[in-house]
């Protein structure tokens, strides 16, 4: 007989264990599947060189517990992936979450049955459960492109690696000639260090990337103590912020003030470091002119880091506006490139061709390798999803549904799919935020719901929200400059997937005043069945 429970949780990251504590909190019967042979999903596979988050250590975190935010002591200004995973590992501990989380298991399959209104999950162990609510907290950067799409690779006789599923147990490049193909956040966080081990290192670009230096540092105690004392206050600016944290923002246009003083207001964000360079001024994602500015500046700041013109040039991004691609936060990235040991590739130029026994042959030449690392990036925001087979009513499934690209109700919720809710999903502003907060947010939406609904059979996205809300979603994307990159927000980073874009850039405090808004006037957007009916 299958066994029954109240929900099922997919992915045993900080939504799923979040969610897990909350609907254990209402006294329901729930279990987390995750395919990961331990807890902390994105924290637990992304273990290449210099992993670390680039949202500040006091704002990445929980703060559903007053007691755990108190105890807590991080130990630098933006955390590193051992430290965020040894506090992902605390919580679970604290709370004794890991009783009910079945690792090594794979959900792969998820139908909806109409005649029982609940959900039967299926994993790749063997396992079965059937669940009145299917809760997806499959995460928006958890399914990498694997094995890399490169034709000859199985010939290659050294060894490779994926940075989102790299070895446990670390590895040592010492005195090896090493290739890396990809120049996204990954990569940006890990050259440096590789750089430093390898005799002979090649980093292979299509697309450079804009970086602003993180000026990462051990944490300054008294900063902590003041966050530690108004945290309540400090929670609630996060949570009615656009992006989940709060940085200055200028709200004055960059194009109304002389050069002089719009570089004196870059300037200071650069020293600053970090993700608020952004926010320097309120045209820059709207208007090209004043992202023109910005942009420049960053290219002035590459020229006068790399010593050899050339490299800096093809360094500097020109095809795509500045924060259109997730700025990235690097640890002496561009100074990498005037080592002696490292060479960059401009596959635009000399494309790859094949993966050769010895190494790479581009159209410009062949490069003989020991260990090749393969920083591509994800299938982010629909992957992860569209990996499981789901199925709604009528047998309906999600990945049919989502050809044309996702549709979604608030990023919450997909018509036609009643019980199935998705933690950060596409129509919702995760990856453009905080995903702590959002994070936060969503489970908290969705435990509220579930209380609520009490006895009802099931709730379920109309078709009509839906329509409406993945209209809204693309009208205000393309307000700004964000369609003008091919970025991986568009799908783009993923031969034949859709070009849309998929995360909500109304802002994370406008978002949530929506959410609550739909569930004060009665889960508006939502049919509710009640027990009894068919």
């Amino acid at each position: 007989m299958t066994e029954r429970l109240d929900a099922a949780i997919v992915g045993a990251g900080f939504a799923g264990l979040y969610m897990l504590y909350r609907l254990r909190k209402l006294g329901l019967g729930v279990r987390i599947y995750e395919a990961g042979d331990g807890i902390g999903g994105t924290w637990y596979w992304n273990r290449y060189p210099g992993a670390r988050c680039d949202v500040e250590s006091m704002d990445y975190s929980y703060s559903f517990s007053d007691e755990l935010q108190q105890e807590w002591h991080w130990t630098e200004r933006y955390s590193s992936q051992p430290e965020i995973l040894r506090y992902v590992n605390h919580v679970a501990d604290r709370f004794d979450l890991r009783r009910d989380i079945r690792l090594s298991t794979r959900v792969t399959e998820a139908a909806f049955d109409e005649a029982a209104g609940r959900w039967t999950i299926r994993a790749d162990t063997g396992d079965a459960v059937s669940a009145r609510y299917c809760i997806m907290a499959t995460g928006c950067l958890s399914e990498p492109q694997f094995p890399p799409p490169f034709k000859g690779l199985e010939r290659f006789r050294g060894q490779w690696y994926h940075t989102g599923r790299w070895p446990h147990e670390g590895l040592d490049f010492t005195g090896l000639r090493v290739g890396v193909i990809g120049t996204g956040s990954s990569a940006i966080q890990s050259i440096p260090i590789i750089a430093e081990q390898a005799a002979r290192l090649t980093v292979f670009q299509r697309t450079p990337n804009f970086s602003i230096p993180a000026h990462n540092r051990p944490l300054d105690p008294d900063y902590e103590r003041r966050v530690k004392a108004e945290y309540p206050a400090f929670r609630e600016r996060a949570r009615t912020s656009r992006i989940g944290f709060v940085v200055p923002v200028n709200d004055r246009s960059a194009l109304e003030l002389p050069e002089h003083e719009r570089r004196r207001e870059y300037q200071a964000r650069w020293d600053r470091g970090g993700l608020g360079f952004g926010f320097s001024f309120n045209d820059l994602l709207i208007d090209q002119r004043a992202n023109d500015t910005a942009a420049e500046f960053f290219r002035e700041k590459i020229r006068g880091t790399v010593r050899d013109p050339t490299v800096a040039e093809m360094l500097s991004p020109r095809s795509y506006p500045i924060n259109t691609k997730r700025l990235c936060a690097d640890t002496r990235y561009y100074e990498t490139y005037n080592r002696d040991n490292v060479t960059l590739v401009n596959v635009r130029e000399t494309p790859i061709e094949t993966v050769t026994e010895d190494g790479l042959r581009t159209s410009g030449g062949e490069y003989r390798f020991d260990a090749l690392v393969f920083a591509i990036g994800f299938d982010a925001m629909t992957g992860a999803l569209l990996r499981i087979d789901i199925r709604g009513r009528d047998g309906a499934s999600l990945r049919r549904k989502w050809e044309d690209g996702p549709r979604s109700y608030l990023g919450l919720a997909v018509a036609g799919f009643p019980n199935l809710f998705m933690i950060t999903g596409p129509g919702s502003p995760s990856v453009l935020s905080n995903m702590i907060v959002s994070i936060e947010q969503h489970v908290d939406w969705i435990a509220d719901c579930i209380a609520r609904l009490g006895d009802a059979r099931t709730i379920e996205a109309t078709e009509a929200a839906e329509e409406e809300w993945v209209r809204h979603v693309s009208e205000i994307g393309h307000m700004t400059l964000y369609p003008k990159a091919n970025s991986w927000y568009m799908g783009a980073n993923i031969p034949g997937k859709p070009r849309i874009f998929m995360p909500y850039i109304g802002g994370v405090g406008v978002y949530r005043q929506k959410c609550d808004e739909v569930s004060a006037e009665g889960y508006r957007g939502f049919a509710i069945q009640p027990i009894g009916s068919a």
